[in-house]
């Protein structure tokens, strides 16, 4: 599809599972974790953290009990460690063209903000973005309305883009306020299943894609 981009434009992205797999965050903090508290045997405590959390199993319980950590030390951890992940495809070059464009980027996540603002920056994206609203700091979640209005209210525009892939939360706002809303179809890793029955199309986005290849901007 089709996005045109001017100086009154701006578009704003969701964070995980829309921008990267939050399943790689996962995967970055137990492998630090596993060689954090069991170094010579790392690589069979990673595979056995993922089995565990597959199967739905308290990681962190089985991790305190068996090594002698606290279990909150271990989500600490968790939560704050430097993240090793990685962009989709297309994503660096979408924000380098809208850049040119003179259009404007934003992002709004729900989370930490030590986490999510460590993402951020481990994905290489801060310096491209004119507005970060993280639920931490705003004091409340999507669909919030106020989560979206921050936006607005710090840059002003006459259209706004919003691209996310959670139907539950991410598209009932910005549809309702009048922003053009793009849900990206989950690749089969996202972490929150993407579930539209019984959705009202209040719920849904406007316009579907499959990866970011499907959007060139003009």
């Amino acid at each position: 599809m089709d996005i045109k981009i001017d100086r009154h434009t701006v578009v704003v992205f969701d964070l995980d599972d829309t921008l990267y797999n939050e399943i790689g965050f996962l995967k970055s903090a137990y492998k630090f974790i596993s060689n954090q508290i069991d170094s010579r045997n790392s690589e069979s405590l990673y595979s056995n953290m993922l089995a565990m959390y597959r199967n739905g199993r308290d990681v962190f319980e089985y991790l305190a009990e068996k090594y002698i950590v606290e279990k909150q030390d271990l989500i600490h951890t968790y939560r704050n460690h430097i993240p090793d992940i990685s962009l989709f495809e297309g994503v660096f070059e979408i924000f380098q063209n809208i850049t040119k464009k003179e259009g404007r980027l934003a992002i709004i996540t729900d989370g930490r903000v030590n986490t999510q603002t460590a993402k951020i920056e481990a994905l290489g994206i801060k310096e491209f973005l004119s507005k970060i609203v993280i639920s931490e700091a705003i004091g409340s979640e999507k669909p919030n309305e106020l989560n979206y209005r921050a936006v607005e209210t710090a840059l002003p525009a006459k259209t706004y883009y919003y691209i996310g892939d959670n139907i539950k939360k991410d598209f009932l706002t910005p549809n309702k306020i009048g922003w053009k809303t793009i849900g990206l179809i989950d690749n089969g890793l996202n972490i929150h299943y993407q579930l539209n029955e019984d959705l009202k199309d209040e719920f849904l986005p406007q316009f579907l894609i499959h990866s970011f290849k499907d959007i060139n901007i003009i």
